[in-house]
């Protein structure tokens, strides 16, 4: 299993807008093979951005790479940047091969080759 993570530092005051963004976009993932989940997070607060984070669960790297190679993912964000500068930079990538995995009752769970 493999989790892939976008970190995004959301200037105050457009948080509404990166929100409804997300809320909105077509995601292009329900059909690419490998895609288990998608999650939007909210993180702190700070002075100076919110911190969010997309956070993906696919079944291997492999697939989620092979994402990022196809039309589906080119499609997917083929409209980021149209609206005003709503960050602090751009997204800061960060993946992670999942090691051990546990279910809601303690139990180990094989994580997905």
């Amino acid at each position: 299993m493999y989790i892939a993570m976008n970190r995004f530092r959301v200037i105050p005051g457009n948080e509404e807008t990166f929100e409804t963004i997300w809320r909105t976009r077509e995601r292009r993932l329900k059909d690419v093979p490998g895609y288990l989940e998608f999650h939007l997070l909210r993180g702190p607060k700070h002075e100076d951005h919110s911190l969010y984070a997309t956070h993906t669960v696919w079944a291997s790297q492999a697939e989620f790479v092979a994402w990022t190679k196809s039309e589906a993912f080119r499609l997917a964000h083929a409209r980021a940047g149209e609206q005003k500068p709503i960050y602090l930079g751009g997204p800061h990538f960060e993946g992670f091969e999942v090691i051990l995995a546990e279910d809601a009752d303690g139990a180990q769970v094989a994580p997905a080759a």
